[in-house]
């Protein structure tokens, strides 16, 4: 059977991790621009020099020159963000930026001009400040009100250049990262669970107030949600394993539960009550929540074990969704396990639960490359770590594929190299592209291409059916 022919084979990134010029043309500052050292470091009241995601890799000013490559390797899409601080500054203001908006209609432009279809991702993890800092983030209900219009003006400007959207990035990741999910401004451990949990129920009244809206506007939108997908394994046979992987799975797959179906699914209505929480959710809220997504898309990176005895088996360092270590696989630089087979795995879970279009929006390797002269003359990476790894993935792909799964399409995560969102470092680096820059903000900016850009480009040119060729 193969891939099918329509397949969209592309890549990813997202605003905050690439473009920098994080105050031209009107910007004002996000959450990422106080989060110099990503998720587990210590925010700054203000921007500061070693904050690499303030220049990123300068897509802003550069995205011209990496979109023509992009379209070398024959990218049938390409997945970025919209800066919401970008088109509303503050993100409460009455009327757009401009300057913001002429940047995106650039964008999508050039995007069009090579056959690309732009897949936009509404909100990727760059809440406005002035939002968490005026208004705690989305604890506040407020907040789908500013979704509501920031989401209402760009569907209306890009209507006729964007067909595909995402509502949240890795929703379900608020529960783990509230300040850079959710843009909540309470430290973590201050928050109650009813607190988190509101939180939650707002994003998923904009999420679904999102697909109305953009249907609205444009029948032919296809909107999705998206979530961090993590597959996870009993540590042994033990029943009470696999129930504990149940209970964890549960406050996983809640999320694309909700966006799909349109209601609550009782297994949280009885966390909720066991647990003391207590939303306010209104009938209208409950109305608009049966707005359901067009497709479910999701990142997928690793997978983790679950054990009802907490003595046994080890954190996995590399997971921000915690669970145990699986001893059988191995591990990247980063400590994420590698497990292609569980990509067909979620594949087949996502479409038995849901029996809609996936769309795999992330997956791909972090790796410290090293820039070697190649026999052309020409700076690269002999990344076949790299290939390896996507090879093996995407052979797990064309197995679910056979399955009868409906998979739409494949964006590799950071095609450029950009800036790590776990750990806002450069060295991390996971594109078919190299870029020189540096963590101590040092290089030239220069694009290279790495031996993963030919491998890829064959990939896309003969639909998938080269996989089993040596590199």
């Amino acid at each position: 059977m193969g891939f099918p022919e329509n397949f969209l084979w592309g890549g990813a990134v997202a605003a905050n991790q690439c473009e920098g010029a994080y105050l031209e043309d009107g910007k004002g500052l996000s959450i990422q621009d106080v989060t110099p050292h990503g998720i587990t470091g210590p925010r700054t009241k203000e921007p500061t020099d070693d904050n690499m995601k303030l220049v990123g890799i300068d897509f802003y000013h550069k995205y011209r020159e990496d979109l023509k490559l992009f379209a070398e390797m024959g990218f049938k899409v390409f997945r970025t963000s919209i800066a919401w601080s970008r088109i509303f500054p503050k993100g409460d203001e009455e009327q757009p930026n401009e300057a913001g908006l002429k940047f995106y209609d650039d964008l999508f432009d050039e995007c069009r001009k090579y056959g690309m279809e732009p897949l936009v991702t509404l909100s990727h993890y760059e809440t406005p400040l002035y939002l968490a800092e005026e208004y705690d983030g989305w604890i506040n209900p407020k907040m789908i009100g500013f979704y509501e219009k920031f989401v209402t003006c760009v569907f209306r400007r890009y209507q006729d250049k964007v067909r595909y959207w995402l509502t949240f990035n890795e929703i379900n990741s608020i529960l783990h990262e509230p300040f850079l999910s959710g843009g909540i401004q309470t430290p973590k451990e201050q928050l109650t669970e009813t607190q988190l949990f509101q939180a939650v129920h707002h994003e998923f009244v904009a999420s679904a107030l999102a697909v109305k809206i953009g249907h609205d506007i444009n029948p032919d939108f296809k909107i999705g949600c998206m979530v961090l997908s993590m597959p996870i394994y009993p540590l042994t046979p033990n029943p009470d394993d696999v129930i504990a992987v149940m209970e964890k799975d549960h406050m996983n797959m809640f999320f694309a539960d909700v966006q799909v179906r349109g209601t609550y699914p009782g297994y949280m209505n009885r966390y909720f009550r066991e647990h003391g929480i207590s939303l306010k959710i209104t009938e209208e809220e409950r109305r608009i929540l049966t707005n359901t997504v067009d497709f479910v898309s999701f990142s997928y990176y690793m997978s983790i074990c679950e054990t009802a005895d907490k003595s046994l088996g080890e954190s996995g360092k590399g997971n921000l969704l915690g669970g145990v270590r699986n001893p059988l696989l191995k591990e990247s630089e980063w400590g994420w396990q590698i497990d292609p087979k569980g990509l067909r795995y979620v594949l087949n879970t996502f479409y038995d639960r849901y029996q809609k279009p996936l769309f795999i929006v992330e997956n791909g390797l972090g790796a410290m490359d090293k820039l070697v002269m190649g026999t052309d003359g020409n700076k690269t990476v002999e990344d076949d770590y790299r290939i390896d790894y996507l090879r093996d993935h995407l052979k797990q792909v064309e197995e679910a594929i056979e399955d009868g799964v409906p998979v739409m399409g494949y964006t590799t995560w950071g095609c450029i190299d950009l800036v790590s969102a776990s750990t806002a470092e450069l060295k991390k680096r996971y594109g078919f592209i190299y870029v020189d820059r540096n963590d101590d903000g040092s290089g030239t900016l220069e694009r290279y291409k790495k031996k993963s850009f030919y491998w890829y480009q064959k990939v896309i040119a003969t639909n998938g059916k080269n996989l089993d060729e040596d590199i």
